[in-house]
């Protein structure tokens, strides 16, 4: 993918979402390090780790709009590849606590010599180390989607019927990450963290740099989706959404793009867990809820499917909505709030609110553009 074509891909609405991302990546940690607490434009550093964790979920809002808004792949599954990317981070993290412990294992964590195990199960081996961690953050969720997809495309499941194997294979997993024999904490997950690449999770400084790192994740991010589609393979998986089996016809090898597509969105997401779980502390089987799965699409729809900059604007806005009515009066209603948007954008604003605007500007550019030519045809001389 060449740098010219990323360049051509970008719109002036790609480029304002990437200003924005980079100024926030610049001003949060200057509004939270630099501004003394007295000023009204101090950020509390629970602010600057709630702001990371929007950022991560638009990471993961865009690797679904990838599959779901370009190649017409509805994943209600992408909850557990962002929770397998959580889970490779968390293991690192535990690593790093050492004799810090509640029970001073340097090898064992707590929760392991809680449960009498006697050593380190072979799977934990080598997440003492950054790079196979981080490799493990990629690979983990990836080697999962190539699996699940090669034998789901292959056998040609499209439809609902891909959207609830999805929704299935993160059910077991969930189930499956709850028992304590599997090695991942049970019910109570991986918590207790010390240490980031040898930094205090706790520290301000840390809290801010993981902000930014996850700003800067969302903008390669976004470049690699606009990149994918605003090149020819772009256009293949736009042709594959509207008409699969037409485009199978023409020659095309509609279950490889697919799963190309498919493994680098869970590759993403991975990414997006990664980084999501130093700064909010925790990660347990909940986050395989197939609700988590469900409320990611919803955020993709509200902010508009297809069109990138939509899926993160909707990643944020609903969850800082969440965060806004779930700590009032209002907190138990807020599922049926959550509901009740996602059918009134189903409804009122089928394009979601970035694709309802692009819509809007379209039309007011066809408007003037007929409007000219009127106007150039009344001045012309009649015959």
């Amino acid at each position: 993918m060449s740098s010219h074509l990323l360049v051509r891909s970008l719109d002036r609405g790609a480029a304002i979402f990437l200003v924005v991302v980079a100024a926030a990546a610049l001003l949060v940690p200057v509004f939270n390090l630099v501004v003394p607490p007295t000023a009204s434009l101090h950020l509390p550093t629970y602010v600057v780790a709630l702001f990371g964790k929007y950022v991560c979920y638009a990471i993961l809002a865009l690797s679904i709009d990838l599959i779901w808004g370009y190649c017409g792949i509805l994943s209600l599954g992408h909850g557990a590849f962002f929770a397998l990317g959580g889970y490779a981070m968390g293991m690192y993290l535990m690593r790093q606590i050492g004799t810090r412990g509640v029970y001073a294992n340097p090898i064992l964590p707590d929760f392991m010599v809680f449960l009498n195990w006697k050593e380190l199960p072979v799977y934990w081996y080598g997440f003492q180390h950054f790079p196979y961690a981080a490799l493990m953050v990629v690979l983990a969720p990836g080697v999962l989607a190539f699996v699940f997809g090669w034998f789901a495309f292959r056998s040609r499941v499209t439809g609902v019927y891909l959207s609830i194997i999805t929704q299935a294979m993160t059910y077991a997993l969930m189930l499956g990450f709850f028992r304590n024999n599997f090695g991942f904490g049970g019910n109570n997950g991986l918590t207790d963290f010390k240490d980031f690449l040898g930094f205090n999770v706790q520290a301000e400084t840390t809290r801010n740099v993981l902000f930014s790192l996850s700003c800067v994740a969302l903008m390669l991010g976004f470049l690699v989706c606009r990149g994918i589609v605003a090149s020819k393979l772009g256009k293949v998986l736009i042709a594959i959404r509207d008409a699969e089996a037409r485009t199978r016809f023409l020659g095309y090898r509609v279950e490889s793009y697919k799963l190309f597509v498919f493994t680098l969105s869970a590759c993403m997401a991975g990414i997006a867990g990664a980084l999501y779980v130093p700064q909010v502390g925790i990660i347990n089987p909940s986050e395989f809820a197939p609700g988590n799965s469900i409320e990611a699409v919803i955020w993709v729809a509200v902010g508009g499917r297809g069109t990138l900059t939509g899926a993160a604007l909707g990643a944020v806005l609903v969850n800082y909505a969440k965060t806004y009515f779930t700590s009032g009066a209002l907190a138990p209603y807020w599922l049926f709030m959550l509901g009740s948007l996602f059918i009134g954008v189903t409804l009122f604003l089928p394009r979601g609110v970035v694709g309802t605007l692009h819509h809007w500007t379209a039309l007011r550019r066809v408007k003037l553009s007929a409007a000219a030519e009127d106007g150039v045809a009344a001045a012309l001389p009649a015959e």
